[in-house]
């Protein structure tokens, strides 16, 4: 049994900046036409748009509110105007910095309606789209490091990754068949916007604590998507794959750390 040759039709959430911009414009170079997803930054969406078709593929953009049941609507809107379907990155997130005691209801739920939900419902009506196209397909979670490890105050945000770590593991289990491959990428500290970075920031920036020394920049988690979207990860399901730098391997040195470590 071979693994399905799926199209090279990509929606990706979350692609106005960061690492979903760098995702959807590296795929174009690779030739896939890509729909687009943001929620606020219009402007943002639009130049990663001008990235793809600067680089021959075909671009569609929706504004997308993945907090909300409604929001998995854009992923058969974007994928009637592709043609189809062949690759889902769930990409789009939020985070909160709190202590669990001190964190509200609201605040829970909305970070557990963006970081899980969303990617939950979008990744049934990419599965569905791929079912009936028959020629299988990828879907791929954006996760965290913080799926495998906690972050003292950042409950909300780890329980989410946690979770959608979990869901990949369930939806490979029950998608393989169909030759519908899932896994997700964790990434550990990335040069983005969301980290209060710029992309350059990656090679300038010292992290002692981290084994390679500096932060991510986000080709090196693009590639990594990438590779899980191309034939080349034909026998890649139900993986997690830490692009942190070595990043999580620390985990066990938190010992050595200095006193005043809550107040990081």
């Amino acid at each position: 049994m071979t693994t399905p040759a799926h199209d090279r039709l990509a929606i990706i959430t979350g692609a106005d900046s960061g690492m979903g911009k760098a995702t959807a414009e590296l795929l174009a170079t690779e030739g896939f036409d890509v729909g687009i997803t943001f929620h606020t930054d219009e402007a943002g969406a639009q130049d990663t748009k001008a990235g793809i078709e600067a680089r021959g593929g075909r671009c569609f953009v929706a504004r997308q509110d993945v907090s909300s049941p409604d929001g998995a609507d854009v992923v058969d809107q974007l994928a009637d105007q592709l043609g189809g379907v062949g690759v889902l990155v769930n990409n789009a997130g939020t985070g909160a910095s709190a202590r669990l005691l001190d964190t509200g209801y609201d605040e829970w739920r909305k970070v557990l309606a963006t970081d899980l939900d969303g990617p939950f419902l979008c990744s049934q009506r990419a599965a569905r789209r791929m079912l009936a196209q028959g020629k299988g397909g990828r879907i791929i979670n954006v996760t965290s490091v913080h799926e495998h490890v906690p972050r003292y105050g950042a409950g909300p945000y780890c329980s989410a990754k946690a979770g959608l770590g979990m869901l990949t593991k369930c939806l490979a289990l029950e998608l393989g068949e169909h030759g519908i491959l899932v896994s997700s990428v964790a990434p550990g500290e990335i040069a983005t916007p969301m980290t209060g970075m710029d992309e350059s920031d990656a090679y300038h920036q010292e992290r002692p604590g981290n084994p390679l020394g500096r932060p991510g920049h986000v080709h090196e988690v693009a590639s990594v998507i990438a590779f899980l979207a191309s034939p080349r990860s034909s026998y890649v399901t139900g993986a997690s794959i830490t692009v942190d730098g070595g990043l999580t391997l620390m985990a066990a040195h938190g010992h050595d750390q200095a006193e005043g470590w809550r107040d990081a």
